[in-house]
């Protein structure tokens, strides 16, 4: 049963100028997070975008607290075979639940869907 779902839309040149800040990237993003998108070079700002966008989403669909979202370390985006997927640990961990996350992005906004299901309600 769908228990959450959440959208967030990211402005690319926003979070350019957010990264500015090495402070900044190092306390949002894993570093997981950072070697994927530091991987994609001159579109590096639109894969941080869609990461952003897609704790952003999860705060929505699950109801967690940005901050805990943002700031707790327990939250990752990760991308096997060129899917992306949440990984979860600690206090942020959903049991019994799926979690399916879409992103997308073009030139100036990422965009991303997260879709939570329980699974057994």
């Amino acid at each position: 049963m769908v228990s959450g779902i959440g959208v967030d839309l990211c402005s690319v040149d926003r979070m350019r100028k957010a990264l500015r800040s090495r402070h900044f990237r190092d306390e949002i993003f894993s570093p997981e997070e950072i070697s994927y998108c530091e991987s994609k070079g001159e579109r590096r700002y639109e894969s941080y975008a869609g990461a952003f966008a897609a704790r952003e989403a999860f705060c929505k669909a699950s109801g967690k607290s940005v901050y805990t979202v943002m700031f707790g370390r327990e939250f990752s985006l990760v991308h096997t075979d060129g899917v992306p997927s949440i990984r979860l640990t600690g206090g942020l961990a959903l049991q019994s639940a799926k979690i399916f996350v879409s992103i997308s992005h073009e030139k100036d906004y990422a965009v991303a869907m997260v879709v939570i299901d329980k699974e057994g309600e």
